[in-house]
């Protein structure tokens, strides 16, 4: 065999002309081997840009067998991927609770009491005990928000919890 001409395939009309020559011959394998559904194009791609990443420790004699063993290592990740995927699917979510009924009917009620007790809240208590509670956000954070103080901040949401704490008493 002769002397070869290139190290490796990092100028863009050798690693072009090694596309040209071996994408459609390994699509139509991946195809062939593993069916469309698992995207076979795609998987070609993603070898030809593994390959440009390693363009510098590839040799252009050794391209084809990088790219198709690449391509067939995506596949069968795909498979495997897949797999799990039907497992998953196939398990089904328990459809029971160590909760009591009545437990159950007893947090509902005090949900729906929770709920009416934020209604009776004034917009700016709602808001600042919700930013606060909810998305855990810090009275100084609050106050930048808002354009507001920081004690104006702890006012409404200390004002908030006294009205919450007394309307769900009641109820």
């Amino acid at each position: 065999m002769g002397k070869q001409l290139h190290e490796n395939i990092c100028e863009a009309h050798l690693f072009s002309s090694i596309f040209k020559k071996h994408a459609k011959n390994l699509h139509d394998f991946l195809h062939y081997k593993y069916g469309a559904l698992l995207n076979p194009k795609d998987k070609v791609q993603e070898a030809f840009v593994k390959l440009w990443e390693n363009c510098a420790k590839v040799t252009p004699d050794k391209a084809k067998s990088f790219v198709f063993t690449t391509a067939n290592n995506l596949m069968l990740n795909e498979v495997a991927h897949q797999k799990v995927i039907l497992k998953h699917q196939q398990t089904k979510p328990k459809t029971y609770t160590n909760e009591t009924p009545e437990f159950l009917m007893q947090e509902n009620e005090y949900m729906d009491k929770l709920q009416n007790a934020l209604a009776k809240l004034t917009d700016a208590q709602r808001e600042a005990f919700m930013m606060n509670r909810i998305e855990g956000k810090r009275f100084k954070e609050i106050a930048e928000i808002l354009d507001i103080s920081t004690k104006a901040v702890e006012k409404r949401i200390y004002g908030a919890l006294v009205k919450l704490r007394k309307d769900i008493k009641e109820l």
